[in-house]
């Protein structure tokens, strides 16, 4: 696969600052990291956005994540190595990534779910973090950003 441009905000200059300001803001607001990569990793998942499965797989190894948490990512429901309040941040990402799915986007089981683990400030970080991914992702894959290129 060959780029068809590099990322369309390095060619607006005036919007990489701006997004990547946003995309960082979450990280402190009461969800841990390691939560927030996994998220970001499951939504590029769905996304079908390799860049941002390289980048958030070499992210969250530098955090610490296990072998084994990467490799379940996709099947978190089944695998043993999540808890409680990273099932419900990976079942909100996956709702808010497949809006377009359901005629009951992120349905009140889900986000009640969420509430139960996060309180207000960390569900905002989440609902920010998973749509920045969920951009990051879209400007990716629409101009086919190779994975392992960082510009």
């Amino acid at each position: 696969m060959e780029a068809r441009i590099k990322n369309p905000a390095t060619y607006i200059t005036e919007a990489m600052e701006p997004l990547q300001a946003l995309a960082a803001a979450p990280k402190g607001h009461g969800v841990p990291d390691a939560t927030l990569e996994l998220t970001h990793l499951r939504a590029s998942q769905i996304n079908g956005c390799a860049w941002c499965l390289d980048y958030g797989y070499r992210n969250a190894k530098k955090a610490g994540e296990t072998d084994e948490r990467l490799a379940t990512i996709a099947g978190w429901r089944e695998a043993p190595y999540f808890d409680d309040a990273e099932k419900a941040a990976l079942a909100l990402t996956e709702e808010i990534t497949r809006l377009a799915d359901s005629s009951d986007p992120v349905p009140d089981a889900v986000w009640d779910e969420a509430a139960k683990h996060y309180d207000e400030e960390a569900l905002a970080a989440l609902v920010i973090w998973v749509s920045m991914t969920n951009l990051w992702n879209r400007l990716n894959v629409s101009v086919r950003q190779v994975a392992g290129t960082w510009t």
